[in-house]
């Protein structure tokens, strides 16, 4: 009976994860086609796709197989919901960006965006909640904060300013999207973790850990 209960709450857990991550892609792609600006690392990722003539998706997922790679230096261990927001959002992304048209009537494009904004504040308590392992960008905020001893609000702005400069630079859109999304991200996050019962403080939100460091008896064993 305890093994039983234990697969069903596998089962439950990975249903929320796949979802939160599927309906953060089409939040995505809702957001871009509003035409308006785009998030900080979604500017960063139609530059590169700009740039190089790939596919907003596939760039997502570079971006993230690179920042995953950060991690090793930060000595940040990913979890199964790491891997499968890496590989995961930027395919969902091409998939809501082949099926929803582009806004161009401005309120049209306040209505899309909106609904993006939410979509994505829900999908992110989502697959938070599922507890098995934050995204790329997450856990490199987090092990850069541990390392360096700043602030989480000086190394997350350092960091989205970084790679949002980055983005308009290769040709990425920024706009009055890019500014609602910075501020309106947080707190509507925030609502929706309250709303699915989410707390970051228990096993839940699973935050990261870093790898051990071994010590010099653990090395010569």
């Amino acid at each position: 009976m305890p093994h039983f209960m234990t697969s069903q709450n596998l089962a439950l857990r990975t249903t929320r994860l796949l979802t939160g991550l599927f309906a953060y892609g089409i939040a995505i792609a809702l957001m871009i086609r509003a035409n308006i600006g785009a998030s900080p690392w979604d500017v960063f990722s139609q530059g590169v796709a700009h740039t190089t003539g790939l596919s907003f998706g596939l760039c997502t997922t570079v971006i993230s197989v690179a920042v995953l790679l950060l991690w090793i230096p930060l000595r940040q261990r990913p979890g199964f919901g790491t891997l499968a927001n890496t590989f995961l959002i930027g395919p969902f992304a091409d998939l809501g960006l082949a099926i929803i048209p582009q806004a161009n009537f401005w309120l049209d494009q306040g209505l899309l965006f909106a609904a993006g904004l939410l979509l994505l504040s829900f999908a992110t308590a989502l697959y938070i909640g599922a507890g098995m392992g934050p995204g790329p960008r997450d856990g490199l905020m987090t092990g850069l904060v541990r390392v360096s001893g700043r602030p989480v609000w000086m190394v997350r702005t350092g960091i989205e300013l970084t790679v949002v400069v980055a983005g308009f630079l290769l040709g990425g859109q920024v706009g009055l999207g890019t500014v609602v999304f910075t501020v309106g991200v947080g707190p509507l996050t925030q609502l929706t973790l309250r709303w699915l019962k989410v707390d970051l403080h228990g096993k839940r939100a699973n935050a990261v850990e870093p790898m051990p460091v071994p010590t010099p008896a653990a090395e010569a064993a």
